[in-house]
């Protein structure tokens, strides 16, 4: 669709003021900060809206501005990076969030405005123009921060009736917002807002969040719930019966680590993914990596200085696993491994294939998978059992041999082989708290999560690496040696 991304929401004017602290106060034990210099930019909805622009979306951004010096310096902020703005008016003052910054370490936060002089029940109504907005928009995000834009009945029915006809909508919800309309493309809660939205779901663990998504999605409506899990990446939870899909996102290293905004940032980029085309796991894995180079960029405050939204981040597991001479003493170990981990309060993940000939997908998938825990056991098809699964010219390396490469591995910690089609029985005596397995699985049920249910156990989906396959490479090779 040709377009313009909208969205739609509570914009907000953040400031920020960075000086130097060289002192205390005289009459009170806290920190003088001299000012040096104040920068104003776009936030909630605003922020949303410059950052998806920032990706090269045409944008136009529905929302509630007072008429006040707030509102007039917001409106300009916005229309210079290039956002449309349609204004339902805003009555009481401009919500402000001004941050007092000694280099890159935040003293404090001062609030302005809000519910006392604006806020729900303050916004004004669903104007025509904000309707066509909806009418003609190619994807629509929903940038809700509790202040009534996303609340108002007009608004509400506008993207009730763009969701039937499938218009792709993001919804970032706010605990004091309003919840999504029915078929949402994609839902984006936080790890404590789905906690408190469901709030009968009890642990913190991935198997709790997965649980909330999964409830969440079912009440909302939703095709997709995501759960943004900050620097442990997020859960992606589709149709019924197929396993959510955990997307881990790597620790970047960098000196301006900042988080503020990171959830803007991470909801803006998957707005305009799907407003580009793409499903809800490409959108999802992309604002994973956004907001990860996002914040290791300097988060809001960095975008300011910038002037433009970042991309991606990636990195690699530990630990070093070992693989026994014998089977028993393999399973032994593994067995001990998962023991060990357990008895510092860590979880234990599996995961499983042939690994005939490792590739750079193989590597890709087995670092995602130990992302999610503490440690990291492979299950690894045998000579017979892949000959069954393949045919009889695989496997064309030997399951010792695959066994052990996989053992090298930085990011993994045990391998054990087994002879079934399926890991299910080696499973049943390991008890992993997670299976994960390739994002090509994803979309139909695992026919290994019937197992880990009998022991609480929960099986994830990692995102699939296109272009990476064993069956590609021996054809490719075969082709070259027949040329």
């Amino acid at each position: 669709m040709s377009g313009p991304l909208v969205v739609i929401g509570d914009a907000l004017l953040d400031r920020d003021v960075e000086g130097v602290v060289e002192r205390l106060c005289p009459d009170a034990p806290v920190p003088v900060l001299d000012e040096l210099v104040a920068h104003a930019r776009p936030g909630g909805a605003g922020l949303a809206a410059a950052l998806a622009a920032a990706d090269g979306r045409e944008v136009t951004l529905v929302t509630a501005l007072a008429v006040d010096e707030g509102g007039a310096l917001l409106a300009e902020l916005l229309a210079a990076h290039g956002v449309e703005l349609v204004d339902l008016g805003l009555a009481g003052a401009t919500p402000e969030k001004v941050r007092l910054r000694a280099g890159t370490r935040a003293l404090m936060r001062i609030d302005r405005g809000g519910a006392r002089g604006g806020g729900i029940g303050a916004v004004g109504h669903a104007s025509a123009a904000a309707r066509a907005a909806i009418g003609w928009a190619s994807a629509i995000l929903v940038a809700d921060y509790g202040r009534g834009v996303a609340a108002d009945a007009g608004i509400r029915a506008a993207l009730a009736e763009r969701a039937e006809k499938q218009v792709p909508i993001a919804w970032d919800p706010h605990p004091r917002g309003s919840a999504p309309v029915a078929g949402v493309a994609l839902a984006t809660p936080n790890t404590a807002e789905a906690a408190r939205f469901a709030s009968g779901i009890g642990g913190s663990d991935l198997r709790a969040v997965a649980g909330r998504a999964a409830q969440l999605r079912e009440r909302w409506g939703a095709r997709h719930v995501c759960v943004t899990r900050g620097a442990l990446g997020a859960l992606l939870q589709g149709p019924d019966g197929a396993p959510p899909i955990a997307i881990p996102a790597v620790e970047v290293v960098a000196g301006d680590s900042d988080a503020c905004g990171a959830g803007d940032r991470f909801a803006a980029r998957a707005a305009v993914r799907l407003a580009e085309g793409a499903g809800a796991a490409d959108a999802v894995l992309d604002a994973v990596a956004a907001a990860s180079r996002f914040v290791a960029e300097g988060g809001a405050a960095g975008f300011a200085t910038r002037g433009r939204g970042a991309g991606g981040a990636s990195g690699d597991g530990d630990g070093g696993g070992t693989v026994a001479e014998a089977p028993h003493d393999a399973l032994a170990h593994a067995r001990a491994t998962i023991a060990a981990t357990r008895e510092r309060g860590g979880v234990a993940v599996a995961t499983g294939g042939c690994f005939d000939l490792l590739h750079a997908g193989h590597v890709r998938t087995l670092e995602a998978a130990r992302a999610l825990g503490d440690c990291l056991v492979v299950c690894v098809n045998s000579d017979a059992s892949v000959r069954r699964l393949k045919g009889p010219s695989r496997p064309l390396v030997p399951a010792r041999d695959r066994a052990g490469v996989l053992a090298a591995l930085a990011c993994v910690d045990a391998v054990v082989v087994f002879d079934e089609d399926t890991p299910a029985e080696l499973l049943a005596r390991l008890r992993p708290e997670l299976w994960a397995k390739g994002g090509d699985y994803a979309g139909a049920p695992l026919p290994e999560a019937t197992v880990l249910e009998r022991w609480g156990g929960r099986a994830v989906v990692l995102p699939h690496h296109a272009g990476h396959s064993t069956t590609r490479l021996i054809e490719e090779a075969a082709t070259r040696a027949a040329s």
